[in-house]
């Protein structure tokens, strides 16, 4: 089965949601999915750097995760969803564990920091960054329409744990965090 790039169908500036309905591209659950699909990207950009390392395998799975949490933000509201791929809470542990493992090989953190002080961690900064955008997007709309909870908790969880890779990949790249010196 192949899929066909272009359909013609969103020329009017309308999208369509699984399981019915059409939108304006720039409702807020397009806006929260393509924000989705957007740190998915920045994930595969990180995953390009540190290849071959464990953080890279989870990265993986993580992706596999948006795409599922994509999916979920593409249902139009009250359609069945039973077709769509299942998330496993287990997978909010897991960010939770990854957290946890690097952060005890890291040094203390006693100040805000910078992005800046390696090329990966920096990456790792900017995933962060749009992982919370899209957590904001995705809270909004779960005060508009219904969300599954897990969205929400996994696009936050998974920012702790994006803030936390930034500075394993500093400190293994052999960067100095750069600390923020307010005037």
């Amino acid at each position: 089965m192949s899929f066909k790039i272009y359909t013609r169908a969103g020329d009017d500036g309308n999208t369509s949601l699984l399981g019915g309905g059409r939108v304006p591209k720039h409702h807020l659950r397009v806006e929260g999915y393509g924000t989705v699909d957007e740190l998915n990207s920045h994930l595969g950009v990180i995953r390009a750097f540190i290849q071959g390392s464990a953080e890279e395998k989870l990265l993986a799975q993580v992706q596999n995760n948006l795409f599922t949490l994509g999916s979920t933000l593409a249902c139009s509201p009250g359609s069945s969803t039973g077709f769509l791929p299942e998330f496993n809470p287990d997978d909010i542990q897991a960010l939770e564990s990854e957290i946890d493992r690097l952060t005890a090989a890291l040094p203390e953190l006693k100040n805000f920091i910078l992005p800046g002080a390696s090329q990966a961690g920096s990456f790792a900064h900017v995933a962060r960054t749009v992982c919370r955008r899209a957590e904001r997007l995705v809270v909004h709309l779960s005060q508009l329409e219904e969300v599954q909870p897990f969205v929400v908790t996994y696009l936050n969880r998974l920012s702790d744990y994006l803030f936390t890779l930034a500075r394993h990949l500093d400190n293994q790249n052999g960067g100095t965090e750069i600390i923020w010196k307010p005037r």
